[in-house]
């Protein structure tokens, strides 16, 4: 008997084909507190972070510039692209979640900016996009939720243009004596009856939580990014590794 392939939900093993539902269930339960449940989990961090991001990005001031954020329904990276870009840059925004969507179209038209960001409901492991059709790639607080990493990874480099800047702002596991202890008892004791306090459920925070602890060391993560044909990859350390941000170049 052929046995399915596993993965990992949090630090429940389930089979491949299951992932991705449960993943989408986690988003819809949390879409409209996501943006909240962020600046809570992090203390505001994931705002200076994500400035970061974009300024390591460095969208030109003058002519066109057509970017792509992955996994970014709700429009919060998408937004400071355009912002600090030219009046011709654009952004599409690709989530599978139509719940984190709806709530990045809600913003893009409160602020003005729905002329400038698209928001398109698509996998990141098999992008709807024509091969070289972006200047830059970015994906915050996603990757780790995807079930096949190497595929989105090999999308990514497939959709952007030579020249074209890879960026991925992620968490990963503390490894730094004293932070680690004080990272795990806040992100296990504190983030899921916060989550339950802000959104009524706990479970989809205890699932995120478990995530990190999940996700790739970052050298392993980097070298992951260069067998997807990406050069120069380095790896920017955020708040005592409690974030990285990942970057590669399309050469």
């Amino acid at each position: 008997m052929v046995m399915a392939e596993t993965t990992h939900f949090g630090f429940e093993d389930v089979p491949l084909a299951e992932k991705q539902a449960r993943v989408d269930d986690v988003f819809h339960k949390v879409a409209s507190r996501y943006d909240l449940m962020n600046d809570l989990m992090s203390m505001g961090l994931h705002r200076l972070w994500k400035d970061i991001l974009v300024t390591m990005l460095r969208p030109p001031r003058q002519g066109p510039f057509r970017h792509i954020d992955v996994a970014g329904g709700t429009g919060d990276v998408a937004f400071r692209i355009v912002e600090a870009g030219s009046p011709q840059t654009r952004v599409d925004v690709v989530d599978i979640n139509a719940s984190m969507l709806g709530v990045g179209e809600d913003r893009a038209r409160a602020r003005g900016l729905d002329g400038q960001v698209r928001f398109i409901e698509c996998n990141a492991e098999a992008l709807a996009f024509e091969d070289r059709t972006y200047d830059g790639y970015t994906i915050a607080f996603g990757i780790r939720n995807v079930p096949r990493i190497p595929l989105a990874l090999s999308e990514a480099f497939r959709v952007l243009k030579r020249g074209g800047r890879f960026l991925v702002l992620e968490f990963a596991p503390v490894e730094t004596p004293v932070l680690d202890r004080i990272y795990d008892a806040y992100s296990f004791n504190v983030i899921p009856p916060l989550g339950k306090m802000v959104t009524g459920d706990g479970e989809p925070y205890r699932y995120l939580v478990e995530s990190i602890r999940k996700f790739p060391p970052p050298d392993l993560f980097s070298e992951m990014i260069r067998e997807a044909g990406f050069s120069r990859v380095t790896c920017r350390t955020l708040t005592g590794g409690i974030a990285n941000i990942h970057s590669g170049w399309k050469i």
